[in-house]
């Protein structure tokens, strides 16, 4: 309603379609929703409407706001472009379109997007074919893999804890950039590395995740105890 009110476009993109679509036991509980405009205004007239004692916190620096309803962090985003210094993890943000922000996406599975718009409501946008993606079990970036990765390093991390997650392939040439690219991962802060980390560890198969961190040289980078442990058989009474 508020989409339609505002004369806006608004979709919903990224995990939370994805887990839909797989039909996850254990979905995304987070709601982005892309907006076409103001994404901060957008969200504080969608929380006045969803009830009076709801609180939205604003984060001006990304152009960001968010507010929790029920058991659902829901998150409202203007639609954007960015590009990169490549000695930075930090982006020019500037204003852009849906299909710029889909093109900025990780993943292509993380780039569906599904309409809010009251004309074209409940339609899906596949722009990278991330439905054939889905059904195949693969991880692959919508553009050439070593600009995605050089532009945020943690995605190499992203694409190993998705596959340990979901029980994905990484798709091979996608695969080779994370490897050629793996010293990037330096320029990440200890404290994003590992709370991606923890994630793949509380996946149901941690193990899968160690092995592609091992097999891309990432694990060596970031937690070189571990990568120096392999290889050594622990006997009884040793």
């Amino acid at each position: 309603d508020i989409v339609s009110k505002e004369n806006v476009k608004a979709w919903v993109i990224g995990g939370y379609v994805r887990d839909y679509l797989l039909k996850r036991d254990h979905p995304d509980k987070d709601i982005d929703i892309l907006v076409v405009g103001n994404g901060i205004e957008i969200a504080r007239k969608a929380a006045r409407e969803m009830g009076p004692d709801i609180k939205v916190s604003v984060f001006k620096n990304f152009g960001t706001a968010m507010f929790r309803y029920k058991d659902y962090d829901i998150e409202f985003v203007g639609a954007r472009k960015e590009s990169y210094n490549r000695g930075s993890r930090k982006p020019v943000v500037t204003t852009g379109t849906l299909d710029d922000d889909q093109r900025r996406r990780d993943f292509t599975i993380n780039a569906l997007a599904v309409s809010l718009n009251r004309e074209t409501f409940g339609e899906l946008l596949d722009p990278f074919n991330g439905i054939s993606d889905l059904n195949d079990k693969i991880i692959r970036t919508p553009l050439d893999p070593d600009i995605t990765f050089s532009d945020d390093p943690l995605r190499m991390m992203r694409a190993i804890r998705f596959a340990a997650q979901l029980n994905f392939t990484i798709e091979e040439t996608t695969f080779r950039s994370i490897a050629s690219n793996a010293e990037r991962i330096s320029i990440i802060s200890q404290e994003r590395i590992i709370v991606e980390l923890n994630k793949i560890i509380m996946c149901d198969n941690p193990s899968r995740g160690f092995i592609l961190l091992e097999k891309s040289g990432l694990l060596k980078i970031i937690f070189p105890e571990l990568d120096n442990l392999k290889g050594i058989e622990k006997k009884e009474g040793k």
